[in-house]
């Protein structure tokens, strides 16, 4: 590991500098008309992204936040080089009040262009090629209010008195609002950062504290050491009061979790997860881990769940922190990922990043994939490989309509750059990732990735070099015999054991078969039809809605798997073309595709072979894995919403779940039949909806009796007792119900001292709820402090009431952000929105507070997305469809341009459309299969 530069100093900063330093007021007029500005001079750049011929090198940075006034004040000194002869330096900047600029020792005029958030700095004489010059550019702003940028967090401590810290959060495109910058993921630069703080607090950043200079009484500066190449996104700095708590790693890395003073006590989990997680990336990846730290801070205010700036990633604080004693079993799951998500990103998107956003699947897809390589193999006992199958599923919904996008899709402003952060690039991107580890074998698909790696360390990467390193590698793996052509392309020979891999002869051309899933949006259906031994197979692409019978005409390469009644070993078989023939051995009773879910696509059985397989669940189900019965659940209603099977044939096959018991069927069979009630709900149909519901519950009813009110067993039958409990709760099934109130009233008696066990509290606090009094004892607690592990399950509780005041309340709350946090609003929407009292108080709100909500969440985010569709994915009558309409066309072109808005109008008309064909026969089905 290279050893880091020593700190650099500021260079050549003149005389003003120490007062624009010192200086709290922010300067009223911005640049154009200010300091050094220009407001008759054109703007010399009219395009969204950076000309390429100035190049950022060293970032020397000076940041004097003042947590009193909410400003801060900063000075950015950039040594750069220049490639072509040039008068300008054109970088970004937004809401930055720029007080003085120059170019090496000459002062520069500065003019700024808003709608592009950039400044240009006009140079006396022209910039050579071939030379290196200093930047320098001083400048105050705000601290943000929102959760973007510099932005200001605060906490309650105990005793009810309010701290203020501040912390960054720069990707995609906010770094340029707390310094003047090349704010592109290609301008990779080293980073000496400096802050300016009260002796009181603390101040972190990526690289390590050097020294502390004393500058007067009330305020020090911290000199971080230089940062290793990286882009401006990566950059982080946080002034707080926080506690931690470290580790040495095995690999000798100092390991920090970073929290506000009274929660320190609930690192300890998050701690051991990061070392356990950070020893492991190094071993696989075979790359050490280039920084002498890495620090975990949770932020008291955060929009995301995580952030991987490198060195110092920062989380929402109900990811990171955990209470052994009262945290669920779910909470550690999703904590131990996140963590390993992050820490997945100090190698994928930080030493190698994606060139340009539109790649952004080369960061987030590999880090949601790496989730389950590493802590399947650091926490076994959590199961992880359970999850990732809803999680594909979860992609293909989305991915099914129209307005979904390519993997890897052109973006060019900062809206459309956030809407890269959706399910498409994290999930469906960790689905393909998964796809191909098991068409290559682990072995070659981690000698590709090491690959990868190492030949684009601190570079940036397009999607064309991950599939170039993963077609050159030809390591012998097991019985497979492979060997290395003179072109380059690896070439297996057939084996007949259950590793074989695909067709004899065959070339691995791994990026022709990639750019089939990663450059068209969307995902195959691929139809079997059995003729004696022959297997017909038809290939077309699966999109619901209006428009599901045009065709795109779009082929991929499918890499099928399937087993048969006759042989368990999994066979192999690469689709290229529309249609294909599979010649079997022998005739058999069924067949099965897709096993494990492995690929990234669905299945339909024609003729008689939807019967065979519905059979097989009834007489037998545990013949196949949980995996591929989760996967029958599914792919069999996606064949309902395209009109390829009739709903009755769906819910026949759900039946056998009166007889399931493991987690990933049982949920995938709630995913798929709690919806449907869920639209009979926002259309007030009680009968038919009070069937269906009696009918889920009678199904799982036997499995609900046998859960224990307890913390016992195994990770899995943890969560799936917290669901199937809250499920029966909710709705409303007596025993359920009973024993929630006894626990509930023995809770509020005991002033919530009596500790209820983590995986049923969600179930007790949603029954307490019911009442009023039940509602505002649950509120009075999660205001106290030593409940601050159960906010988000008693936040879920309130939620449940049926009085619209309270909802109300809730939703007005969380825009406050004083009792209930703001982070929290998006969840708080959506689950007011679940509510049958509550759907039309959601989309008013929505419509009322719209303004508010993009200044908080800012446009194109994935909050906005999650409020917008969460409020509207349940509505199927063509009234509410004309409201969406009309209400989203009135805002300006930005906002209604949005894709979570094509795909909420895209849902409601998927809806509309699924209710007129299905609504009578579930209703005829219901009425003959009484449970």
């Amino acid at each position: 590991m290279a050893a880091p530069h020593p700190a650099a100093l500021l260079r050549g900063l003149p005389a003003p500098m120490v007062s624009v330093m010192l200086g709290l007021a922010v300067v009223a007029s911005s640049i154009g008309g200010g300091l050094g500005g220009d407001s008759g001079a054109p703007f010399p750049w009219d395009k969204v992204r950076l000309p390429e011929h100035v190049v950022p090198l060293h970032y020397h940075l000076l940041i004097h936040p003042n947590l009193t006034t909410q400003t801060f004040t900063g000075t950015a000194a950039i040594d750069l080089t220049v490639t072509r002869q040039t008068s300008a330096v054109i970088l970004h900047s937004k809401r930055l009040h720029v007080a003085w600029a120059a170019i090496g020792a000459q002062e520069a005029r500065v003019l700024e262009q808003q709608a592009l958030e950039q400044v240009a700095l006009l140079a006396a004489e022209p910039l050579r090629a071939g030379h290196n010059y200093t930047v320098t550019i001083q400048y105050t702003a705000n601290l943000s209010d929102s959760f973007h940028g510099f932005y200001k967090s605060t906490y309650r401590t105990q005793e009810g008195e309010l701290r203020v810290l501040a912390a960054t959060q720069f990707e995609p495109t906010f770094a340029r609002t707390a310094f003047p910058c090349f704010d592109e993921p290609a301008f990779k630069a080293r980073f000496s950062v400096k802050i300016r703080r009260e002796p009181k607090h603390l101040a972190l950043s990526n690289m390590p504290l050097m020294k502390t200079v004393n500058i007067n009484s009330w305020l020090v500066e911290d000199h971080f050491d230089t940062s290793v190449k990286m882009s401006t996104y990566l950059v982080a700095f946080i002034v707080s009061d926080f506690k931690s708590i470290s580790k040495i790693s095995s690999h000798g890395v100092n390991i920090s979790v970073y929290t506000v003073p009274e929660k320190i006590d609930q690192a300890d989990y998050a701690l051991d997860a990061a070392v356990k997680l950070l020893d492991f990336y190094e071993d696989y990846f075979s790359i050490s881990y280039p920084l002498p730290k890495q620090d975990l801070a949770a932020i008291p205010d955060f929009q995301s769940g995580a952030m991987e700036n490198w060195g110092l990633t920062t989380y929402r604080e109900s990811a990171l922190l955990y209470d052994p004693d009262k945290s669920s079993a779910s909470s550690r799951l999703w904590i131990t990922m996140i963590i390993a998500h992050e820490l997945a990103h100090q190698w994928f998107g930080n030493l190698v990043t994606m060139e340009w956003w539109n790649d952004l699947w080369l960061n987030e897809g590999f880090a949601k994939f790496m989730e389950f390589v590493s802590v399947n193999i650091t926490h076994p006992e959590l199961k992880v490989e359970d999850y990732f199958l809803s999680n594909c599923f979860d992609a293909m919904e989305v991915d099914a309509l129209n307005s979904s996008h390519p993997v890897s899709t052109p973006v060019k402003d900062p809206a459309q750059i956030l809407e890269m952060f959706d399910d498409v690039s994290y999930v469906k991107g960790s689905c393909i990732l998964n796809m191909l580890k098991d068409y290559l074998t682990d072995d070659v698909f981690k000698a590709g990735l090491v690959q990868y790696l190492q030949k684009y360390s601190y570079q940036n990467t397009k999607n064309e070099d991950l599939w170039n390193s993963m077609t050159n590698i030809c390591p012998t793996v097991g019985t497979d015999k492979s060997e290395q052509q003179g072109d380059g392309f690896c070439r297996r020979n057939q084996q007949s054991s259950s590793n074989a891999h695909w067709t004899k002869g065959e070339t691995l051309d791994v990026k022709a078969m990639m750019n089939t899933w990663t450059l068209q949006k969307g995902f195959p259906l691929v139809t079997v039809t059995v003729r004696g031994k022959n297997v017909h197979l038809q290939q077309e692409h699966y999109m619901t809605g209006t428009d599901s019978h045009s065709s795109t005409g779009y082929l991929w390469h499918i890499p099928l798997t399937y087993i048969t009644s006759k042989a368990d070993t999994v066979q192999r078989f690469l689709m290229t073309t529309k249609t294909d023939v599979i010649i079997l051995p022998e005739e058999v009773e069924w067949i099965k595709f897709n096993v494990y879910m492995n690929g990234y696509y669905i299945v339909h059985y024609e003729d008689d072979g939807w019967d065979h397989l519905i059979n097989l669940l009834k007489e037998n189900h545990t013949a196949i894995s949980n995996n591929d019965r989760a996967s029958l659940i599914n792919n069999i209603f996606q064949l309902v919403r395209i009109k390829k099977i009739p709903i009755s044939k769906a819910l026949d096959l759900t039946l056998y779940l009166k007889r399931e018991t493991q987690i990933m069927p049982v949920l995938q069979g709630m995913n798929e039949l709690v919806p449907i009630y869920k639209l009979m709900e926002k259309r007030d149909m009680d009968d038919t909806e009070k069937q269906l519901k009696e009918y889920i519950v009678n199904l799982f009813k036997d499995l609900i009796d046998k859960q224990l009110w307890s913390d016992d067993g195994s990770v899995s039958e943890r969560m799936l007792r917290q669901s199937l409990l809250l499920f029966a709760c909710v709705r409303r099934y007596q025993p359920c119900v009973d024993k929630a109130e006894e626990y509930f009233l023995k809770w509020q008696k005991s002033n919530g001292t009596l500790s209820l066990p983590a995986d049923v509290k969600t179930a007790v606090y949603a029954v307490g709820a019911q009442t009023s009094e039940g509602w505002d004892f649950l509120l009075s607690k999660y205001r106290q402090h030593s409940f601050s592990i159960d906010k988000s399950r008693i936040e879920l509780a309130l939620s449940f009431t049926r009085n619209k005041d309270k909802l109300q309340w809730l939703l007005d709350q969380g825009l406050r952000g004083d009792i209930i946090k703001t982070q929290d609003l998006p969840h708080i929407i959506l689950y007011v929105a679940r509510n049958p009292s509550g759907y039309q108080l959601a989309w008013t709100f929505l419509k009322e507070n719209w303004e508010k909500l993009v200044e908080k969440f800012e446009l194109g985010s994935n909050s906005i997305a999650t409020i917008v569709t969460g409020v509207t994915n349940k509505y199927s009558t063509r009234l509410q469809l004309a409201q969406v309409k009309e209400f989203f066309s009135s805002l300006e072109e930005k906002s209604a341009q949005l894709r979570c808005i094509q795909q909420a109008i895209e849902t409601i008309e998927d809806n509309i459309q699924w209710m007129d064909t299905n609504l009578n026969d579930i209703k005829t089905w219901l009425q003959k299969n009484h449970l």
